[in-house]
């Protein structure tokens, strides 16, 4: 155990405290607006999509699970038509070798999307092009587009419909928060009946 005042524990009692900062920065309305845009969704039976690269990917392969099987509103209701673009590993490495890895995800969306969709674009930077290419065909395509990311925001804040930027620029915590975000929406929508939203 460390002793109190170390190195660790300062290390430990400080990346604590910045990830409460953060989560006490988050703009309640924003989240709110994901939370509805979700359930109008789910209210018009449209298709929700959510990627991103490495820790993102994870946190939106997580995501798209919580809404698809955590979410039972009984027998005789369905449930969230959700899926990550993270998950089908050949079809990402056939786009990616046959064109370029800033497709894997936008030529997935072209053969799947349809207007009215929710598409989610998780990128810490904000600059992943995959991510914002993805984000940018959805918008043409009439897709509701939204962007969780992080630091200033980069690209994904301008291109995407709605963003949710987490203001630090320590990646580790920007998917903290990003995870506690969808975590929370999942929270949410699951105790609550989209139909009377």
């Amino acid at each position: 155990m460390a002793d109190v005042g170390s190195d660790t524990d300062r290390q430990v009692t400080d990346y604590l405290g910045d990830v409460e900062g953060l989560l006490r920065e988050l703009q309640v309305g924003q989240i709110l607006t994901l939370v509805e845009r979700l359930a109008e969704g789910y209210r018009h039976d449209q298709q929700i999509f959510a990627f991103g690269n490495g820790g993102s990917a994870a946190t939106a392969t997580h995501f798209m699970e919580d809404l698809a099987k955590c979410i039972d509103y009984g027998p005789s209701r369905r449930r969230f038509r959700a899926i990550s673009l993270c998950a089908n590993v050949p079809l990402i490495t056939a786009w990616a070798n046959d064109t370029a890895y800033d497709n894997i995800f936008a030529e997935q969306l072209r053969n799947l999307v349809r207007a009215g969709d929710v598409v989610i674009g998780i990128s810490g930077s904000g600059n992943s092009p995959n991510v914002v290419n993805a984000i940018r065909l959805a918008n043409e395509l009439g897709a509701h587009t939204v962007g969780l990311t992080g630091f200033d925001g980069g690209a994904l804040r301008s291109v995407a419909r709605e963003a949710i930027v987490v203001p630090c620029h320590n990646m580790q915590q920007v998917e903290d928060v990003h995870l506690v975000i969808c975590h929370l929406v999942f929270c949410v929508l699951r105790d609550r009946d989209p139909e009377a939203a």
